[in-house]
């Protein structure tokens, strides 16, 4: 993922190492072909369509929006926050026990798995509770982003207070291993940034 930031740079630096390029727009995405014969296929963040063949016209299309969310959830674990552009207008962190596998056998087993289902089960709850307060209540949010474990994300916009939330999530699932604080604040400027996919001669 390319911030807007270092775009210019990155593109700098794709000329200096395959050669003169190229530009196109291709499906909503912009494409990048190199004199080497690389070649580099550009997404814009909250699925918003490449309109123009030009890099220069990719920072525009990396401005948050006014009003958003970010929603990341793995078993036992959550973060969340609601955005004014870039900035962090709400956020909460959270995290519930849930225990960890076992090797017993038989009916030992069984009630670890049951134990862990409902400890999985009141982790999504209380993740639904804060998206409820915070990316809900009020007025929804415009649009949401969403990562962790797709799963739990699914768990927890199963929720019927979020149904409408659940509707506007657009963008990039993120790869988060633990959504702890500084683990949502990269997951923001992720979740702005440029997804880039090349392929070297």
């Amino acid at each position: 993922m390319v911030p807007g930031e270092r775009w210019s740079r990155w593109c700098a630096n794709f000329t200096d190492r395959h050669g003169a390029v190229t530009s196109s727009v291709l499906d909503g995405t912009l494409r990048l072909e190199a004199a080497d014969g690389s070649w580099a296929v550009v997404t814009a963040p909250f699925e918003r369509p490449v309109a123009e063949p030009r890099a220069d016209a990719m920072l525009a299309l990396t401005e948050p929006p006014e009003d958003w969310g970010v929603l990341l959830v793995r078993k036992g674990g959550f973060a969340l926050a609601r955005l004014a552009e870039a900035r962090q207008t709400a956020s909460k962190v959270g995290r519930r026990h849930v225990q960890g596998r076992t090797k017993a056998g038989g009916q030992s087993q069984q009630r670890f798995a049951r134990r862990r289902e409902n400890q999985a089960r009141d982790a999504y709850a209380a993740a639904a509770d804060y998206a409820h307060r915070i990316l809900v209540e009020g007025s929804p949010v415009d649009l949401l982003v969403t990562g962790g474990d797709r799963t739990a994300v699914a768990a927890t916009l199963s929720d019927p207070r979020l149904r409408t939330l659940g509707t506007r999530v657009r963008g990039s699932f993120l790869d988060v291993p633990e959504p702890r604080r500084d683990d949502l604040d990269r997951a923001v400027a992720q979740a702005s940034s440029l997804v880039v996919r090349v392929h070297n001669a």
